[in-house]
């Protein structure tokens, strides 16, 4: 007979500092809002944050649990060269580790890393044409998506100069043959961006099913890549991912709370 881990009710809180148990409270959320959205794929894919103040830890969900049971004190802190660094009673996924860990060795700027499995993410992953310019959503990445060929189940740590060279400049990146990742300076915008990637990907399955496609000119899309990227440059704070980030949370303390715990 199989042996099931409790999920721990003991918290954290007072083991860390202030900074790290208000990431280890958003990544938790986040976590939860993925599940929320129907971005799960059973235990697994994985969300990443950083632990603030280093350049070499970060959280990771500990391997066994569904994302709508995930709480701040349940995830699993260790570095960048896989070892947990701080006692839990939960390991981690080794494929989780090496994309993830591939980013934080890389990208210091980079907080929070997402990766998905959905059907329209591993639908467009397939796709030769990639995700095409079909809707203003979709044009937020004109320009501005990574593709990364599928090697595998990502086991092989060689594979991370790959990846971090795939991903490039780019917040964004379709894993082709495999799902979505993105990343951002906050978890309130690898969020909010992989929430614009995904519906850009289901748009396009849905848009497949009908008639004949009308793309906008190269120029409109141009135009429209540029329009978003004002809109980042000017809201360098980011404060419109914090105020949906805000919205979100509220949503899910109506829903699923207890992640904060």
């Amino acid at each position: 007979m199989s042996v099931v881990t409790p999920i721990s009710s003991s918290s954290i809180r007072d083991l860390v500092s202030a900074e790290e148990w208000q990431t280890r409270v958003d990544l938790a959320a986040c976590y939860r809002l993925t599940a929320l959205y129907g971005w799960t794929d059973l235990i697994f894919t994985h969300i990443s944050a950083r632990v603030p103040g280093t350049d070499n830890h970060f959280l990771l969900n500990p391997y066994g649990l569904m994302f709508e049971e995930i709480t701040a004190s349940s995830l699993v802190k260790l570095d960048t060269d896989g070892e947990i660094v701080m006692d839990s009673e939960y390991s981690v996924n080794a494929a989780g580790f090496t994309i993830h860990s591939a980013v934080h060795q890389a990208k210091h700027d980079m907080f929070c890393v997402m990766h998905t499995h959905t059907v329209a993410g591993m639908a467009i992953s397939a796709q030769k044409c990639g995700l095409l310019p079909l809707a203003q959503t979709a044009l937020q990445f004109h320009g501005a998506l990574s593709y990364h060929d599928y090697e595998g189940i990502a086991f092989d740590l060689g594979e991370r100069e790959r990846l971090v060279a795939s991903l490039g400049d780019n917040t964004a990146m379709i894993l082709r043959n495999h799902g979505l990742l993105t990343c951002g300076r906050s978890i309130a915008a690898a969020f909010t961006t992989m929430h614009s990637l995904e519906k850009s990907c289901a748009l396009q399955i849905a848009a497949q099913a009908g008639g004949e496609l009308v793309l906008p000119s190269e120029e409109v899309c141009r135009h429209a890549a540029t329009q978003f990227q004002k809109e980042v440059d000017v809201d360098a704070a980011g404060s419109l991912d914090k105020l949906a980030w805000m919205a979100l949370l509220r949503k899910l303390d109506r829903e699923n709370p207890g992640y904060d715990a």
